[in-house]
């Protein structure tokens, strides 16, 4: 599985790279930014991690600029410490289907939607 992570936290980006790569199975690149993940002209990976406050054009703005190349297959994970229930819903509206939140159980989380086991995690307590 490809996976993709775009955020500028470049130490939570490691981190998450790290834990994730513990997976075999996963190869995984990493991006500062939205902009530098569309420069790159890459194909659509498998899977995409994205920050939600990113600098230049933020994680729903990107999601909605590559939405028309995703097909049903490629999960776009849309991450952030936003706990705010209507913000959640405007990304659920816009067609973000997998949200997480980060706290201290993002990568099992990530790794739960990866897998395809989205009902083993829980967004809010």
């Amino acid at each position: 599985m490809t996976i993709h992570i775009v955020d500028d936290d470049n130490l939570y980006a490691e981190f998450m790279r790290r834990m994730l790569a513990l997976n075999p199975e996963y190869t995984i690149r990493v991006f500062p930014s939205a902009e530098e993940w569309l420069k790159a002209s890459t194909p659509i990976p498998d899977a995409i991690i994205s920050d939600m406050m990113l600098p230049g054009l933020s994680g729903i703005e990107f999601y909605l600029t590559i939405k028309p190349r995703l097909k049903p297959e490629n999960k776009f994970i849309l991450i952030s410490s936003i706990t705010d229930g209507k913000q959640v819903l405007e990304f659920i509206k816009q067609g973000i289907r997998d949200y997480v939140i980060k706290d201290d159980s993002t990568i099992g989380s990530l790794k739960s939607i990866l897998e395809g086991k989205e009902d083993e995690y829980y967004l809010f307590d």
